[in-house]
C-alpha cells in the first residue's frame, strides 16, 4: 500500500512534494516506528541525494542562529536552501513559520532541524548535570531528560545540545556543573542514560528528542581550569578516564556528536583527525553525524591551526565535522575547495547523507510542524514539576549533621532565612537554563511559606549582596536583575540586620553559595572561596549561639573547610530547579531524606586542585600530610560521600568467587540494615585495585554501584555484579587495551575510602 505523508499543512499539497518523496515512501507498507533502520533511512536519503547540488548540499552543512544578526537574513535563506538546522528559536508558532518555508518554499522541501541546549530542563528546569550525577541513580538521569525531551520536542525542538560528558577533576572550570564530575564509570553510566532519556527507542516520537554528546573530547582538562585553554592528556588517561563515557553514549545510540573548542594535544578538537575519525568513526563505528561547537571552525584560525577561513573549513571538514554552527565559513568556502580538489566530493556527500538521515529518523519528513495546542498542555505541566521536585530532593547531599539538627523540627516558633540566595529565581535554576520559566520558580523562601503554618514566623533578609564583575556569556542575551548598589553603611546596616534576625529566631538557615552566572561556559574561577562577604555573614551567624543550617546552592564545589568545622549541618542542594524551594523545605523538615553522594571529591581549598579519589600509588606510602608541608592533602569529602537522616550498618563482604576468568562476572554480596528510626536511601559502591601488571593502575577505581531504600530496620542484601570487562584498561606498554591477569582488591562501601575488603584472581 501506498504511503503517504500526513504531516504537511493543508497549503502544501501532496504533489508539491511528490518528485522527491513519494517514491521512497511508496515502498513503505507502514508507518516507520520511532527508530527507522539505518538502510529504510539510508534508502530514503539516496533518492532525495540524487537531486541535491553542492551548494544544497553544504546549506545541509549550516546551521544558523536566530540571533540579532543572524535573524533578519534567516528566511531567505531558508528559502534558498542555504540552512540546515536553526539555533535559538523555541517559540512554536516562529518554528512552525520558518519549517513552512523550509518545507513548502524551497526547492527540495527538506525540514529544518531545530536545535537547543537542552542541558537540564527546558521551561521546567531540573538540577544541573552535575547534581543528577549526585543522585547516583541512572534511571532518575534517564526519566530527567525524557521530561525536558517532552517538553522541548511539544516546541518543535528536535535536537538537544546535551548531555555533556566530560570529565572534571577541576573545580575551578567553569563547566564542571554540566557534566557527571570526575569518574570515567559513574560519567560513563549517566551518560548512557541520558542519553536514553533523550532518545528514547523512537527517535520520532512526540517525546524525544536527538542527544548530542559533548564536548569531543578532553574539554573537561583544560589547564589551570581556565575555560577554552589547552588540553594536554596522556594516551593513557585519555583512553582510560576521558573517553569512556563518550565511548557508553555512542554505544547507547547517541544520533550526533559535537567537537569541542580546545586544544587536544596541540591539535585543536574541531580540527583533530585523531579524534574525529581514528577514534570516533574507526574505533567506535559511529554512524551519526558531527557538529562544530559555535563558532570553533572559524576559530582554528584563532588556534594558530588553520591561515584563513577557507583553510579552516578544509581542515574540519576533512577532519571529521559534518556540519558547521552558526560561523559559515563551510557555507561560503567548501565550494571553492572542492574545485580545487581540498576537499573531496564524496567527504561532503558523506556528511550530508548522515544529517538527511538524522532528520529522517527524527520523522521530520513526515511530521515537520508543531502540534502548537500540545504544547501549551506540556510546557509546566503538572506532571513536569510534580518530576523536578523529586528530583531535587534526591540530588542534594547531606555533608555534615552534628547533633542531628537536620531535620528541623515542625514546631518552630521561628526561623530566620539569611543570605543571597533566598529568593532568586535565576539563581534557583542555575545555569543554562535559557528556556526556563523564572516566573514559575520556587524560591527557598517560597518553599518554606509553602511548608510551614502560619504560626511560624520566617524571618528574612538577604545579609550581603554577591554579583559578577565581569560579565556572563549570556548576560546580554539572558539579562537577569542585578542587585541594586549600596553605600558602605547600607551593606554594614544590611548585614547587622540580618545577624539580628538570627538572634531573634529558633534556628537560623544560611542560604549561600554563587550566583548562576559565575558557573557555566566562560565561568571559570581562580577561587573557591563563598563569593563576597558571605563568611563573613556565616561566621557571625553562628557566633550568635543559634544553631545554624547552611544550605549550599552551586554548580561546583566551594571553599567550606570553616564551615565544616563551626556549622552544626550543611546541606548541598547544587542548583535544584523550578521546584527547588519546595525540595529544599520537605529536605529541611524531613518529608524527603537527602540521600545523594558526590560525583566529585570535595577539596579543602583551592591549592588542592586538580584533586580526584583514582589517583595512582607513588614511592611515598599514603598518608595525607605527606604531599604538602603547610596542610592536609586530604580531601575535605571524599568522592561518593554523603549523609543520611538515617544510619546504616553493613555485613561482612562475600565474593561469589575468589577466582574469575577475563570477559566472566563475580557477584559481591553485602547485608546493610537500617538501624534508625527513618526510611532512607544508601548507595553502595564497589571499587577495585589491580595489584600489579603492565602499568600502574589507581589506588581504587568505582565499577559497580547500586541506590537502594530501605525502610526502618530493614535489611537488605545487595549483591553487586563485577563485570570483567570493567577491568579492561589501555597500556601504555602495550598500546592495546586488555583485561590483565592478576590479584585484585576489592571494596564495598558507601564512598571512595570503603573498608571492607576481599581479593580475587583474574585469569586468562
Amino acid at each position: 500500500m501506498q504511503f503517504k505523508t500526513a504531516v504537511l499543512a493543508s497549503a502544501v499539497t501532496i504533489s508539491m512534494l511528490s518528485s522527491c518523496l513519494e517514491p521512497i515512501l511508496a515502498q513503505n507498507t507502514h508507518r516507520a516506528k520511532v527508530v527507522s533502520s539505518q538502510d529504510e533511512a539510508a534508502r530514503f536519503v539516496e533518492h532525495l541525494f540524487a537531486r541535491m547540488t553542492l551548494q544544497e548540499k553544504l546549506g545541509q552543512m549550516s546551521q544558523l542562529a536566530m540571533n540579532d544578526y543572524e535573524a533578519p537574513v534567516a528566511e531567505e535563506r531558508i528559502r534558498n536552501g542555504q540552512v540546515g538546522s536553526l539555533l535559538f528559536v523555541t517559540d512554536p508558532e516562529k518554528i512552525n513559520h520558518l519549517q513552512r518555508i523550509a518545507v513548502e518554499q524551497s526547492r527540495l522541501h527538506i525540514p529544518l532541524i531545530i536545535g537547543f541546549d537542552v542541558v537540564h530542563g527546558f521551561r521546567t528546569i531540573y538540577p544541573i548535570p552535575l547534581a543528577i550525577a549526585s543522585s547516583w541513580d541512572p534511571q532518575l538521569a534517564e526519566h530527567v531528560q525524557s521530561m525536558a525531551a517532552r517538553e522541548a520536542r511539544s516546541v518543535g525542538v528536535h535536537w538537544a545540545f546535551a548531555p555533556m560528558v566530560d570529565i572534571a577533576r577541576d573545580a575551578r572550570w567553569g563547566r564542571i556543573m554540566e557534566g557527571a564530575g570526575e569518574d570515567p564509570y559513574l560519567g560513563s553510566r549517566m551518560a548512557e542514560a541520558q542519553v536514553r532519556g533523550f532518545q528514547g527507542e523512537d527517535l520520532s516520537s512526540p517525546d524525544h528528542i536527538m542527544a548530542c554528546v559533548k564536548h569531543f573530547a578532553g574539554y573537561g582538562a583544560a589547564v589551570g581550569g581556565r575555560d577554552y585553554d589547552s588540553a594536554d592528556i596522556s594516551d593513557e588517561q585519555l583512553y582510560n578516564v576521558y573517553l569512556p563515557p563518550y565511548h557508553a553514549a555512542i554505544n547507547a545510540g547517541a544520533g550526533s556528536v559535537m567537537s569541542a573548542y580546545m586544544d587536544l594535544n596541540g591539535v585543536p578538537a574541531t580540527g583533530n583527525k585523531f579524534l574525529l575519525t581514528d577514534v570516533l568513526r574507526k574505533q567506535w563505528h559511529f554512524n551519526g553525524f558531527v557538529v562544530s561547537d559555535w563558532g570553533s571552525i572559524r576559530s582554528l584560525t584563532t588556534h594558530g591551526f588553520a591561515t584563513d577561513d577557507q583553510d579552516a573549513a578544509v581542515r574540519a571538514v576533512n577532519a571529521g565535522v559534518d556540519m558547521e554552527m552558526t560561523s559559515h565559513v563551510y557555507r561560503d568556502h567548501l565550494a571553492e575547495a572542492v574545485k580545487e580538489g581540498k576537499v573531496q566530493q564524496s567527504t561532503i556527500d558523506q556528511a550530508v547523507r548522515l544529517i538527511l538521515q538524522a532528520k529522517y529518523k527524527l520523522g521530520l519528513f513526515k511530521h515537520p510542524y508543531v502540534d502548537v495546542a500540545r504544547s501549551r498542555r506540556e510546557i509546566g505541566s503538572v506532571e513536569q514539576h510534580k518530576a523536578a521536585r523529586a528530583a531535587a530532593t534526591q540530588t542534594a547531599v547531606l555533608l555534615r549533621n552534628e547533633g542531628n539538627l537536620l531535620p528541623l523540627k515542625n514546631d518552630l516558633g521561628s526561623i530566620a532565612l539569611i543570605g543571597p540566595l533566598i529568593d532568586s529565581k535565576p539563581d534557583t535554576l542555575g545555569s543554562w537554563s535559557l528556556a526556563g520559566d523564572v516566573g514559575a520558580t520556587v524560591t527557598i523562601l517560597d518553599g518554606l511559606r509553602n511548608r510551614l503554618p502560619s504560626s511560624t514566623k520566617i524571618l528574612s533578609t538577604k545579609g550581603v549582596e554577591i554579583d559578577r564583575v565581569q560579565p556572563s556569556i549570556f548576560d546580554a542575551q539572558f539579562p537577569s536583575p542585578k542587585p541594586q548598589m549600596k553605600t558602605a553603611e547600607e551593606r554594614k546596616a544590611e548585614f547587622e540586620h540580618a545577624i539580628d534576625l538570627v538572634k531573634q529566631a529558633d534556628v537560623a538557615v544560611l542560604v549561600l553559595g554563587e550566583a548562576q552566572n559565575m558557573n557555566g561556559e566562560r565561568a571559570s574561577r581562580s577561587s573557591l572561596a563563598l563569593p563576597g562577604e558571605q563568611r563573613q555573614l556565616l561566621e557571625a551567624a553562628v557566633a550568635t549561639g543559634k544553631p545554624v543550617v547552611l544550605l549550599l546552592m552551586t554548580g561546583r564545589p566551594l571553599d567550606i573547610t570553616w564551615a565544616s568545622q563551626h556549622v552544626p549541618a550543611i546541606l548541598n542542594l547544587w542548583y535544584p530547579g523550578t521546584e527547588g524551594g519546595n525540595a529544599a523545605a520537605d529536605l529541611l523538615f524531613g518529608d524527603a531524606n537527602p540521600g545523594g553522594k558526590l560525583p566529585v571529591t570535595w577539596p579543602r581549598n583551592v591549592g588542592q586542585l586538580p584533586i580526584f579519589y583514582a589517583r595512582n600509588l607513588t614511592q611515598i606510602p599514603e598518608h595525607p600530610e605527606t604531599r604538602y608541608w603547610d596542610g592536609s592533602s586530604a580531601p575535605l569529602y571524599p568522592f561518593g560521600y554523603g549523609l543520611s537522616y538515617a544510619s546504616f550498618r553493613f555485613g561482612k563482604l562475600a565474593l561469589s568467587k575468589d577466582v574469575v576468568r577475563a570477559g566472566a562476572s563475580l557477584t559481591a554480596a553485602v547485608e546493610v540494615e537500617n538501624v534508625s528510626d527513618r526510611d532512607g536511601d544508601e548507595v553502595m559502591q564497589l571499587y577495585t585495585h589491580q595489584r600489579a601488571g603492565s602499568a600502574s593502575r589507581p589506588v581504587r577505581e568505582l565499577k559497580a554501584f547500586q541506590r537502594i531504600h530501605l525502610k526502618v530496620h530493614e535489611k537488605q542484601t545487595v549483591k553487586l555484579t563485577l563485570d570483567t570487562n570493567e577491568l579492561r584498561f589501555w597500556s601504555t606498554q602495550t598500546h592495546a587495551e586488555a583485561i590483565e591477569p592478576g590479584t585484585f582488591d576489592l571494596w564495598i562501601g558507601n564512598s571512595s575510602e570503603a573498608t571492607d575488603h576481599a581479593s580475587f584472581r583474574v585469569e586468562p
